[in-house]
């Protein structure tokens, strides 16, 4: 578990920072964050896009301090303004690490190459970092997600996709006609594309194996849902937030023709990812 800055570090104490989107905060963020010394800080720019990892959720991803800030509010700068901004922000500043394809200044006309010409200190420009000869992006990664490729995201995250929301009232039917379910309403997240997947749910900090299926319930009442079963456990008096980490995905959402035909494929389902999680102690 990551430290908590619920108070950020007094910005006079940062002597290193590393600056980019850091949507994700995947594999290649983390070569950044690396190079940073014992007094460093990630310093992300805001563009509106950050829906891998919401800002509430990035400071987990990393030990050292997140500053935000917001592109519009800076896009405008030159590059010596750029520069001038960050050594006014962090009056200590002795290194700068950025990624290769980092562009900034208006009209995004300065490179990463500009910042070794005009900040006076050490800059570290981090080369491109590939998966089996595939750039680690955070637009590949939202796109295996909203394909439903999860392994591959994953990959590419270093960890498991994880998403959180707040726990909501279901049809009821779960109880009585199938199996108990947390049903949540998710925002900000990207969603993973309709269908069953093996996951991991975390209720007051306490991680359970389980099955989540996302989409439209087309069997009942066509409505779109995100519910998730813990295996094994009674969690029937559970109420709160709700996080579910993604592992892999079981099937495709599809139209039962009857009920029984339903609980019959969730039983399929259920045992299946017990099997995965048997063979996966």
């Amino acid at each position: 578990m990551k430290k908590n800055y619920s108070t950020l570090v007094n910005k006079k104490e940062i002597t290193s920072i590393a600056i980019g989107g850091f949507d994700g905060m995947h594999i290649a963020h983390q070569k950044l964050f690396e190079k940073l010394d014992k007094n460093g800080a990630v310093v992300a720019i805001e563009s509106g896009y950050t829906n891998i990892t919401p800002k509430s959720f990035r400071q987990e991803y990393t030990n050292f301090p997140v500053y935000y800030y917001i592109l519009e509010n800076i896009r405008h700068l030159d590059g010596e303004s750029f520069v001038k901004l960050l050594k006014e922000e962090f009056p200590n500043l002795k290194k700068i690490v950025v990624g290769f394809d980092f562009y900034f200044g208006k009209n995004r006309k300065y490179s990463a190459q500009n910042l070794l010409e005009l900040f006076k200190g050490e800059v570290v420009i981090i080369d491109e970092i590939c998966n089996n000869n595939v750039a680690i992006h955070s637009r590949y990664i939202r796109e295996f997600i909203k394909e439903g490729n999860i392994k591959k995201a994953n990959c590419f995250l270093g960890r498991e996709y994880k998403i959180a929301g707040a726990q909501v009232k279901g049809q009821g039917l779960g109880k009585t006609d199938f199996v108990p379910t947390i049903n949540l309403i998710v925002e900000d997240f990207i969603l993973p594309n309709e269908g069953v997947y093996i996951t991991k749910t975390i209720l007051k900090d306490e991680e359970f194996n389980s099955i989540t299926f996302l989409g439209h319930r087309v069997t009942t009442d066509g409505s779109y849902a995100i519910e998730t079963h813990i295996l094994n456990k009674n969690i029937e008096d559970f109420k709160g937030k709700v996080e579910i980490k993604f592992i892999d995905k079981l099937r495709e959402n599809k139209k039962f023709n009857s009920f029984e035909e339903l609980k019959n494929q969730i039983n399929e389902d259920i045992a299946q990812a017990e099997n995965y999680f048997n063979t996966n102690k």
